[in-house]
């Protein structure tokens, strides 16, 4: 699939097959975990430049991660005329965080090529009409709490550089004690 869209990646991002290759691992923890829940939360930035946050559904295919809207939507908008996002994986219930709490941040490229529009469309059959943009990431934060260890671990990744894990031990100021290492993704 291609798009109409002229963005090549750089070292400041990566498409999702990038770090399915790189870090499958954490690549794999990171779509399990969007994939659980069908809504997610999505951060985009207003003409005024304030924050806004919109519920989104997200699909991984053909190497790629995809987020839909309805034509003309706020969130639409707001990202064809600034790409930058962050997005949030649903919770789910309760308050178990199975799988971690995951975050994405990167760019939205709107896809305008009418074949890769066709195509997206026959594979997932999304209410039509809809806009359809393509991520290209800059950041992955993966939080876990391991709760016999009193641990909260962190695992980001960033473009260019190799993902790391934080391990932090404690819960007052006096007690905390940060551990980090290259992650084993």
């Amino acid at each position: 699939m291609t798009t109409s869209t002229t963005s090549s990646t750089t070292s400041s991002t990566n498409s999702w097959r990038d770090v399915e290759t790189a870090h499958p691992t954490l690549a794999d923890a990171v779509r399990t975990r969007f994939e659980a829940f069908r809504h997610h939360i999505l951060a985009t930035i207003r003409a005024d430049g304030s924050p806004r946050t919109s519920g989104i559904e997200v699909t991984f295919r053909a190497g790629e991660l995809w987020l839909g809207s309805m034509p003309d939507a706020r969130k639409s908008r707001d990202l064809r005329r600034d790409p930058r996002f962050a997005l949030c994986a649903n919770p789910g219930p309760g308050t178990d965080m199975a799988g971690g709490d995951v975050r994405i941040s990167g760019l939205a490229r709107w896809v305008d090529d009418p074949a890769t529009l066709a195509h997206f469309a026959a594979e997932v059959s999304p209410p039509e009409p809809f806009d359809l943009f393509r991520v290209e990431l800059t950041e992955i934060v993966r939080t876990t709490v391991d709760e016999p260890a009193e641990e909260i671990i962190l695992t980001s990744w960033r473009p260019g550089y190799p993902a790391l894990r934080l391990q932090r031990r404690g819960n007052g100021p006096a007690a905390i004690l940060d551990s980090w290492a290259e992650a084993d993704t």
